[in-house]
């Protein structure tokens, strides 16, 4: 409904000025839209905030590339690397008899301490670490409100992923059959005995010394051989709606986890307790506290509010997405007659929402087809097309692919009566016009006699064309402001902007625009501060710069 009341406030017969203002009110209430807010949106808001100060922390130190909560869903997948890695030789050197598990795993940490001791504390470690990425990541998409809309699959495969990993990480505990591994054996079926499924308690099992058997152990090395198989298809089809996942996080954040998990590894190695003996009652235990948790959760409350927790937790997580939800940005819509094939959206569309088929009125041409399932809103489509260029003639300017909530006709009609007032200004003004994202600083807060700011759906809708033709229409510079390194809501603007804007992505900058006439900026959500102190700082290199840098030719376009 936004939407149609901005196009239609285009077509009226205001000048420029007026129409500038209706445009900013009009933007402003698509993107803030209802002051309303749940509990649970202001939590989450909360929550995302913490977020943000903790990544642009730890950006100061790592850089967006290396930051590790930035990525964590490829930390994850590192860490499960490196726990098939290092299983894979534990389980060739397994003895799985009742009498040689322990003797053959607790040789590993005294005989051959630097190869299978070291590995055995890496598949430790390495378990919590993923453990820890994958709750963090879990939180922070929660916090994000990843959760709903077009990512409502990803989700959903992604929940029952956390089961899987609880269960092949205690069953890892259970393998070595130590005092712990009792522990963690009796504390289970105990929990187990509570659910009504089993008509003998299981727990007798770990009564008596010669309940177990050889044929034990054997079936929990294939079961925990069996889970993890279970968990890598759920990550594949966790992520098999994304495009171009990332399955290893950079080169130096995999080195200094491994680093890390190394050092560990040396100062605190992984060793068994005593050997288990089902005739005595394990005492003062070392638990790991990512994995082992639910047991001491159990002795201070009872299986009922275990299971209790544990089965709420998992139905409000799969519930979660269905709960009332900001309403969806409208999907991208394909013009038949101005798309031309090229594949550009296709290949640079985030979630693979964009396919090509044979194009319906052109013969041996295809044409791009949109799922509205997959579709985010975010209009990095149409920023690659290449009919969206403002340099076109026409007065209505309809692109191959284009997003309903924001035209690039709306775009550049914003554009042009943004520019229109900055032209009056006195001589010696300098001009600015800033292109920003909804998801990252607030750009509308620069506005200014001088400044003109336009918020884009995603930074990567931007075509490079726009800045060209703000230079070219009296802006003395353009700054572009997106979400930092890693962190864009839609994955890959700002990898595509940033691409686009140095000739190594199509559609790409034209050389005929000066570096020195354009900035890019990035930075999140509460960064406005910083993105303006970049703006003043460009406005006065501009103002040195005025005599000796070279501006491209003027341009007025030609309306047919």
């Amino acid at each position: 409904m936004c939407s149609l009341a901005l196009d239609s406030g285009l077509r009226g017969n205001d000048d420029d000025q007026n129409a500038a203002s209706r445009l900013s009110r009009q933007y402003q209430y698509r993107v803030t839209g209802s002051p309303n807010l749940s509990l649970h949106a202001a939590l989450r808001g909360k929550a995302q905030t913490a977020f943000e100060r903790i990544e642009n922390f730890l950006d100061a130190s790592f850089g967006g590339a290396d930051n590790p909560l930035r990525h964590l869903g490829a930390l994850g997948l590192y860490f499960l690397w490196i726990l098939v890695a290092t299983g894979l030789y534990l389980y060739t050197v397994l003895d799985t008899s009742i009498e040689g598990v322990y003797r053959s795993i607790g040789h590993l940490s005294r005989e051959q301490w630097y190869l299978g001791g070291m590995l055995r504390s890496l598949h430790r470690y390495a378990s919590d670490g993923f453990v820890l990425a994958m709750m963090l990541h879990l939180a922070r998409e929660w916090a994000y409100g990843r959760y709903h809309g077009f990512r409502l699959y990803s989700w959903v495969t992604g929940v029952p992923l956390i089961w899987l990993a609880y269960i092949s990480g205690i069953g890892g505990y259970w393998i070595v059959w130590d005092r712990l591994a009792q522990f963690s054996a009796i504390a289970t079926t105990e929990l187990f005995d509570w659910l009504p499924f089993f008509n003998e308690p299981t727990a007798r099992n770990f009564l008596a010394p010669d309940s177990i058997n050889d044929r034990f152990f054997t079936v929990l090395v294939f079961i925990h051989i069996g889970i993890p198989l279970m968990l890598i298809l759920g990550l594949w089809a966790h992520v098999n709606r994304i495009s171009r996942v990332d399955y290893l996080p950079s080169r130096r954040l995999m080195l200094g986890t491994l680093a890390s998990l190394l050092v560990l590894a040396l100062v605190k190695p992984a060793l068994s307790e005593a050997p288990a003996d089902l005739a005595l009652a394990p005492t003062a235990l070392a638990l790991d506290w990512f994995i082992l948790f639910i047991h001491p959760l159990t002795d201070i409350t009872s299986p009922a509010s275990v299971w209790s927790l544990i089965f709420g937790a998992t139905i409000l997580l799969f519930a979660l997405p269905f709960l009332p939800q900001p309403t969806a940005q409208p999907i991208a819509v394909v013009d038949a007659a101005n798309c031309n094939g090229c594949s550009r959206c296709h290949a640079d569309c985030p979630y693979e929402a964009v396919t090509m088929a044979l194009h319906p009125d052109k013969a041996g041409h295809k044409i791009a087809v949109v799922d509205p399932d997959l579709c985010a809103g975010c209009g990095i489509c149409a920023g690659s097309c290449p009919s969206s260029t403002p340099f076109r003639s026409q007065e209505r300017l309809v692109t191959g692919i284009d997003m309903p909530q924001q035209p690039v006709d709306v775009l550049r009609r914003q554009l042009e009566a943004q520019l229109a007032r900055l032209g009056t200004q006195a001589a010696g003004t300098t001009r600015l016009v800033v292109f920003g994202c909804d998801k990252g600083a607030d750009v509308h807060r620069l506005t200014s006699a001088d400044t003109a700011a336009i918020s884009l759906l995603c930074t990567g809708m931007l075509p490079p064309s726009f800045i060209e033709y703000a230079l070219r229409s009296g802006a003395d510079g353009v700054v572009v402001t997106g979400c930092r390194e890693g962190g864009c809501d839609f994955r890959l603007g700002m990898q595509w902007t940033r691409e686009r804007l140095a000739h190594q992505r199509e559609p790409h900058l034209r050389s005929l625009v000066p570096p020195d006439r354009l900035q890019l900026v990035f930075a999140s959500r509460s960064e406005g501060d910083t993105v303006a102190t970049v703006v003043n700082k460009f406005r006065k290199q501009l103002r040195d710069l005025a005599v000796a840098s070279r501006k491209p030719p003027a341009y007025s376009r030609r309306i047919r």
